[in-house]
Formats: structure tokens, sequence, C-alpha cells
């Protein structure tokens, strides 16, 4: 059974449908939940949760930055040229303009966060398995 398993049942925010729209930029299954897409604020809020060992590809916000506030399970977040740090409940990221990142679940937990997303995403590869396996 996978770690922090209870993150898949939404216990603070709904967990929302399977993340077709952007399954391309990710490996594994992702759900979203927007929270907040009203256009004329520019800004998105939703509810990502992963599956164990899901991550998203290497992106970068332009004109733009993403907060990520982490609400469950155990999670990655890495920039390139930097080691990888270990997320977990009440941990928040701040990713500014033009710096290339992912994030994703830790290989045996569920994990959930809080993307505030604004600028538009650059979609670059994924993270590979070979470095993935290495944290």
């Amino acid at each position: 059974m996978a770690k922090h398993e209870e993150v898949a049942n939404g216990v603070i925010f709904p967990v929302g449908e399977k993340n077709e729209a952007f399954a391309k930029y990710f490996i594994g299954q992702s759900y979203l939940k927007m929270l907040v897409a009203d256009p004329e604020i520019n800004v998105g809020v939703g509810n990502v949760t992963f599956e164990p060992g899901c991550r998203n590809n290497w992106h970068i916000h332009r004109s733009g930055y993403q907060l990520l506030l982490v609400t469950g399970g155990e999670g990655w977040y890495q920039e390139e040229g930097q080691a990888a740090q270990l997320l977990k409940a009440g941990d928040v990221i701040v990713t500014r303009d033009g710096v290339k990142h992912w994030h994703g679940a830790t290989k045996d937990s569920w994990f959930e966060h809080i993307a505030i997303t604004a600028g538009t995403p650059e979609w670059l590869e994924p993270v590979s398995d070979g470095h993935y396996n290495e944290l």
C-alpha cells in the first residue's frame, strides 16, 4: 500500500478528475481540480494530486511564477542545477519567472499541492526514469 493514500480522498480540497488535458506533460497519473479559473485575474489556482511515482516534465513559467502549497503526502521539487527537495504537508515553494524545474510524488507516496500560477508554462523534456530513481 502506498504511503499517504488518504490524499487520494481529497481531505482538504477535492481531488478532481484525471488530468487528461496535461497528461502528455506528466509521467504517471495526476488529477486536477481547478479552484480558481477567472480570466479577469490572470492567476490560476488548482489542486494537483499525484499518484505514487507521478511527476511532471521539466518546465518554465514565462512572464509569471508558480507558488506550490503542499497539502498532503510526500513529493519532490527540483530546480535545474540544484539538488531535489523532499516536500511534505506545510511546505511552500516559490518558483520565479524563467526557472526550469519539475515536481511530483515520491515513488511510494501520494502527493498533493495547491498550484497558484501566473504566466504561461513552457513544457520541456520528461524527468528521466534514471534521474528520478536516483532520488
